[in-house]
């Protein structure tokens, strides 16, 4: 499956949504680390660019910016999941996705391509619950030849309590 990252907005057929999901991925960096979003997310992907700040927004959040007539908001993937300094360069990049009918952006540090994996790639996220390491947001870890990519439910962190970007009820 070919997919367009430029205009578009519409969200795929609820068959082609079952067909294909999880199977193909978009990878991005968070500083040394690959994730990977389902692809039928995304939107398309644009540079980095300066945003509108809200007062009194969480710090990950950081701000709107204006998409065709959209007020998008813009979560730093860096900072939410304190990743340490964050700097942007340019080959940071916004995210724009399309979650549960809600236009958001996510700023990482680079999109690497997008990839296909069978179930037999996807391993279980490892059992961390003696620690305070939060692992509801991903859905599990792919392997590639040598890659390791963390799979990210970007639905479920997209309307996790903290975030408040889409209501809890339209997931369920």
């Amino acid at each position: 499956m070919t997919k367009s990252f430029s205009g578009g907005g519409a969200v795929a057929p609820s068959a082609v949504v079952e067909e294909q999901a999880g199977s193909e991925y978009l990878t991005f960096t968070l500083g040394q680390e690959e994730y990977g979003i389902e692809i039928l997310k995304v939107q398309e992907i644009r540079g980095y660019e300066a945003v509108t700040r809200i007062a009194n927004a969480p710090e990950f959040i950081k701000g709107v910016m204006n998409l065709r007539g959209i007020i998008v908001p813009i979560v730093d993937m860096r900072i939410k999941f304190n990743l340490g300094k964050v700097e942007y360069d340019e080959f940071t990049v916004v995210i724009i996705l399309n979650v549960v009918g809600r236009v958001v952006g996510i700023v990482v540090d680079s999109v690497s391509d997008v990839i296909q994996l069978g179930a037999e790639q996807i391993r279980a996220v490892p059992d961390f619950s003696s620690s305070t390491f939060d692992t509801q947001y991903i859905t599990g870890l792919g392997t590639i030849e040598q890659r390791m990519l963390i799979l990210v439910d970007i639905e479920k962190l997209m309307s996790g309590a903290d975030m408040a970007l889409i209501e809890q009820a339209t997931l369920q």
